[in-house]
C-alpha cells in the first residue's frame, strides 16, 4: 500500500525545509568561519583569552557543533524529502537566514559583546568590523526577504498541486 503524502506547508516557516536548511546555514557558516579565520589565516580562535591550548580547544569543540548541526539538518532535510514536503525555494531561504544569523552573531555578540575573540589583531578593527557584519546583516536580510515573499505567496506552487495529485490517485480504490 503506498503512503499518502503529507500536504506541503504554505508558509516557509512551518516547513521542515526551512529549518533543516536553517541549521546547514548556520553549520556552513561556522565551517566558513573556522576553516577560513581560524585555520587557514590563523587570525584568531574561538576563544582567544586564555592559553594557546585552550584557543585550540575552544576551536574543536567549534568544529565538534558545527559538525553536529550538520547532521542535525542534513537528516532534517532528508526527512522533508522523505515525507514529501521538501520545498527547495523555503530551504533556500532558511540556508540564507542560518548564514547570515551566525555570522552577525559572530560579529556582535562573540566579537564585542562577549569578546571571546576579534577579527584579527594589532590593526584597525573597524574595516573589518564593517566588512564582516555588513555581510552577514545582508545575508540575514536578503533571507528574512525571501522568507517574507514566500509567506505572502497566495497561490499555490506546482509542487503543492502535483502532491494535491499525487495524493488523490493513491487514495482510490484500486
Amino acid at each position: 500500500m503506498a503512503s499518502t503524502p503529507t500536504r506541503m506547508a504554505r508558509s516557509p516557516l512551518r516547513n521542515q525545509s526551512y529549518w533543516a536548511a536553517f541549521l546547514l546555514g548556520i553549520a556552513a557558516m561556522a565551517a566558513i568561519d573556522e576553516i577560513v579565520f581560524h585555520q587557514i589565516l590563523a587570525w584568531h580562535h574561538f576563544y582567544d583569552n586564555a592559553t594557546a591550548d585552550i584557543a585550540l580547544l575552544s576551536d574543536g569543540l567549534l568544529h565538534a557543533a558545527e559538525l553536529f548541526i550538520f547532521v542535525f539538518g542534513f537528516f532534517l532535510m532528508l526527512d522533508a524529502r522523505r515525507r514529501l514536503t521538501f520545498w527547495p525555494a523555503a530551504g533556500w531561504a532558511g540556508f540564507l537566514v542560518g548564514l547570515g544569523l551566525f555570522q552577525l552573531w559572530d560579529g556582535v555578540i562573540d566579537h564585542k559583546v562577549l569578546r571571546l575573540h576579534q577579527i584579527r589583531y594589532e590593526v584597525d578593527l573597524l574595516p573589518y568590523d564593517v566588512a564582516w557584519n555588513v555581510a552577514g546583516s545582508l545575508l540575514l536580510l536578503a533571507g528574512i526577504a525571501w522568507t517574507i515573499v514566500l509567506a505572502r505567496r497566495e497561490e499555490p506552487n506546482a509542487r503543492d498541486d502535483r502532491l494535491e495529485q499525487d495524493s488523490a490517485r493513491h487514495d482510490q480504490p484500486q
